[in-house]
């Protein structure tokens, strides 16, 4: 029964627990959040910089991060194999999701700043929800809660709000990615600190 109870909360447990994680697999997240926080500061300072920014420039620059977060998203579920199964599937679907909405907005076959904005918008949305329910029990636990409230707050700002301007997007675009990279790479170092051993013996 206890093993039965057990199974069936590792498979609703959508956290990142490092706990449960082999060392290779620690550090395999910790440098995983660091490199994607790494491009979505540089990308953050590119968009931010980048004097003459274009609909189909800021589609490549937000799709190469949405696309590069996916795939980051992806490796985590598929290799992390001692993580929950909830957390796994939330981090494969998160990636396919992403990388699709990367995909999508480098394409841009209208070349539409509304529809860029959109799905810049329900990224974030959906990547900051996915942040504040996988947050990890440990010292990087704050971090994530508060990388996954400034996702929901600035899709929510940029889907809801009428982006007519390229400067309004670069303005909010570029300052979310400076601040994701930031809260990614704070992350990448308090990622499995502090969080102790959880016990993975099958006693009945």
């Amino acid at each position: 029964m206890s093993n039965t109870t057990t199974n069936t909360r590792t498979v609703f447990d959508l956290s990142m627990d490092a706990r449960t994680l082999s060392k290779p697999e620690t550090t395999g997240v910790r440098v995983a959040l660091g490199v994607s926080g790494l491009i979505a500061l540089a990308l953050g300072v590119i968009v931010l910089v980048w004097p003459d920014a274009t609909v189909a420039i800021l589609g490549v620059l937000f799709g190469l991060y949405f696309l590069i977060s996916g795939i980051v998203h992806i490796a985590r579920g598929l290799f992390t194999k001692g993580a929950s199964g909830g957390s796994r599937v939330l981090n494969i679907l998160l990636g396919v999701l992403l990388g699709v909405g990367g995909i999508v907005a480098i394409k841009n076959p209208l070349n539409s700043l509304v529809i860029l904005g959109m799905l810049i918008g329900i990224s974030w949305i959906v990547e900051g929800v996915a942040g504040l329910v996988e947050t990890a029990p440990d010292s990087s636990r704050w971090i994530g809660t508060i990388f996954g409230a400034i996702a929901i707050i600035a899709g929510t700002v940029v889907l809801f709000a009428p982006v007519e301007s390229i400067s309004f997007l670069v303005i909010v675009g570029g300052i979310f990615l400076v601040l994701s990279g930031f809260f990614q790479i704070v992350q990448s170092f308090m990622f499995g600190r502090g969080s102790g051993r959880r016990a993975t013996s099958d006693t009945v």
